[in-house]
Formats: structure tokens, C-alpha cells, sequence
């Protein structure tokens, strides 16, 4: 293996990715037109949950008291510390396993690196941080695979358990079913500032507290009943992973746009005119199912779109459920989860009060 010379300074994770965190994503658009002629996949009862919803993971009925949930998840440096750059990417997904309902068992690391720039140390502190997330849940890194990569990434396969009959998924909701956000937006537009230099200490303590805070309170809304449906916001935004809800419930949405919460560091950079090329792909992506107030700003665009790198669980639930999710969010350290909308009988479009 090539190792940088001790002497020399190894550029910035940043610098050497085009994108960072789930702004990484293929964007909704370009998805569905590489997925169109894909043939459906075979037919398996014991397969509870594929791709065909878009879910956030894949979900597999070992008997009738387990079901195995699976996904994976990587991407390129969001921060330049390597050491939270592994706890983000390992928290980010982990996050999907919670968003099934399910509790991780262990995980497999994904990793690439380009071995040529960067020394070997800065490589062993990603996997130090991805490894201090996934063993303070139970969920140890029981090996993975790397290659010798042009831009760095990282990630996780993660596995976990839960009930075949509790498995929580993005396309169960019922009318009347209120939405509750379990973290603020504006973590894409962090990551753009810090790209430029714009990130203050107040607000780089912000992104990292958020995108290292895990979704365990996922494992608990399996059991509550209530709750019909859950994902998390991550690369597509608040608005895409939304639509892809409301599709997937055949329902509408009304969002109260003065509930919605976001970082106040985060209003301040759009002003200043930062934000990320992904929140317009995924606007392009997701126009056709909103409807736009006569006072709708860039801004509010653009913060509904931003890419979440580790964003919090969206759940959507009865009415008189909401205190008790609320509560849920609240036991988790989750103090900032909030009602923000509800859902309606209707065709599948987002519209906004106030």
C-alpha cells in the first residue's frame, strides 16, 4: 500500500469529494429513469418488503416472531474530521433500521478510500467513529469490504430484528394522521457553509449534536399503537421523502410552514445565499406534487428540499397517538421533535397553511 510520507499534510475529506453526505444521492429524477425496465423481483412470500416501495430498507420473515430488516448506506466525507465523519455515516445507517421499527443486530463497513492521499491513521479514525456508534447500541462492525477508491467514502450495511407484525413502513398511513418531525432541518446547508468556510463553531456544534444523534425512538414507535407510518428524512429532503409517503398512502399532506423546524444558523446561510446543488434536483423531482402559496420564497424551497445527512424520523400518526410519540422522541433525547402537519383523504399532493 502507497501511505502518504509522515511529513506531508493530507488534504481535507472534503476537498476531495464533489458531494458530501446524502447530498451524494442519485436525485429522485435520474433514479426513476435507471429503475424504469427494471423486471419486478421474484415473487417470495417471505420477503415482507423490497424496493418496489422505496422504503428504507428491505425487510425478510424468518418465522412468525422475526423478521430480518436490511439496508445500506454510504457516502462521501460531510465534515472534514475523519473521526465524525465514521460516527455521522454509521449513525445515518442505522437510522433506516429504526425507521422499520427494528432494532440493529450488527453491521458490515463499506469503505473506499483513496490510499494514495490519505494516510493510513486518518482512515483508521472513520472507522473508529463508525465503530464507537455501532457498538453503543449492541450492533458491532463485524467486518465489511474497502477498496481503493478516486474520492473517499463510508458507510454501513446494517441488520436488525423486529416483529413481522410490527415492521413500520413509509406507505401506511390513514387519513386524519397527523405528521411529527423528530429533528430540524438545515443540515445540507451546514455542509455547504463549511465547504465555503461559512460554518461557524455555534453551528458546526449544531450539525454534529443532530447527525450523531441516533433514531432510536424508532425501535419504540413499532409497539405504539397509533402509529401508522414511518421514514427518515435524509437525502431527498423533507419534501421527497414526503411525497414518496403520501404516494405510497395515497393521501395528502398540509404542512404548517411556521411549525416546521430548522436550524436558525441555517436561515442565516440561506440568506446568505448557501445551499446545496441537491436541493434543486430534488425540487425538479418533487414540483409535481406540491402546491405552491403566492408568498412562497426560494428560501422556503430550498430549506423543504435541502438533502439531511442523518435527518430525523418522519412518522405519521392518529391524532390522539401524538402525545404519546411526542413523549417517545422526548425519553430519546429528541427534545426538538414536533407536529408539523397532517394528512388527507386525496390525491397525492403537499400543500402549506400559514
Amino acid at each position: 500500500m502507497t501511505e502518504t510520507p509522515s511529513s506531508a499534510t493530507p488534504p481535507s475529506l472534503t476537498s476531495l469529494a464533489r458531494g458530501g453526505g446524502c447530498g451524494c444521492k442519485l436525485d429522485p429524477a435520474f433514479l426513476d429513469r435507471i429503475l424504469a425496465d427494471s423486471p419486478p423481483l421474484p415473487l417470495n412470500p417471505a420477503l415482507l418488503l423490497d424496493a418496489a416501495t422505496r422504503d428504507d430498507a428491505a425487510v425478510y420473515k424468518i418465522n412468525d416472531e422475526m423478521a430480518l430488516v436490511a439496508t445500506t448506506d454510504f457516502f462521501a466525507p460531510v465534515v472534514d474530521d475523519p473521526y465524525d465523519f465514521g460516527r455521522i455515516a454509521a449513525t445515518n445507517a442505522l437510522s433506516d433500521v429504526y425507521a422499520m421499527g427494528a432494532k440493529p443486530i450488527f453491521c458490515l463497513a463499506v469503505l473506499g478510500m483513496p490510499i494514495n492521499v490519505l494516510p493510513p491513521e486518518t482512515i483508521r479514525h472513520i472507522l473508529d467513529g463508525g465503530r464507537s456508534v455501532a457498538d453503543s447500541v449492541g450492533a458491532p462492525v463485524a467486518g465489511g469490504h474497502s477498496i481503493d477508491a478516486a474520492e473517499p467514502f463510508y458507510g454501513l450495511v446494517a441488520l436488525g430484528l423486529a416483529h413481522p407484525d410490527q415492521i413500520l413502513t413509509n406507505a401506511g398511513a390513514k387519513p386524519g394522521d397527523v405528521l411529527i418531525l423528530g429533528k430540524p432541518l438545515g443540515v445540507g446547508v451546514f455542509s455547504a457553509a463549511q465547504k465555503r468556510g461559512l460554518l461557524t463553531p455555534d453551528d458546526y456544534d449544531a450539525m454534529i449534536a443532530t447527525t450523531t444523534r441516533l433514531n432510536t425512538p424508532g425501535a419504540d414507535l413499532a409497539g405504539l399503537t397509533g402509529v401508522h407510518a414511518v421514514t427518515d428524512v435524509t437525502g431527498f429532503g423533507l419534501l421527497g421523502h414526503l411525497s414518496e409517503m403520501c404516494r405510497g398512502s395515497n393521501l395528502a399532506a398540509r404542512i404548517d410552514r411556521t411549525a416546521l423546524p430548522v436550524f436558525d444558523g441555517a436561515r442565516r446561510l440561506l440568506d446568505q445565499g448557501v445551499r446545496t446543488g441537491a436541493s434543486g434536483r430534488n425540487w425538479a423531482a418533487v414540483e409535481p406534487y406540491v402546491t405552491q402559496t403566492p408568498d412562497w420564497s426560494d428560501s422556503d424551497r430550498d430549506m423543504l428540499c435541502d438533502p439531511q445527512t442523518s435527518g430525523g424520523l418522519l412518522v405519521a400518526c392518529t391524532p390522539d397517538a401524538a402525545a404519546d410519540v411526542l413523549a417517545v422522541f422526548e425519553r430519546h433525547g429528541h427534545s426538538a421533535a414536533v407536529q408539523i402537519g397532517q394528512l388527507e383523504a386525496g390525491e397525492p399532493m403537499i400543500s402549506f397553511s400559514a
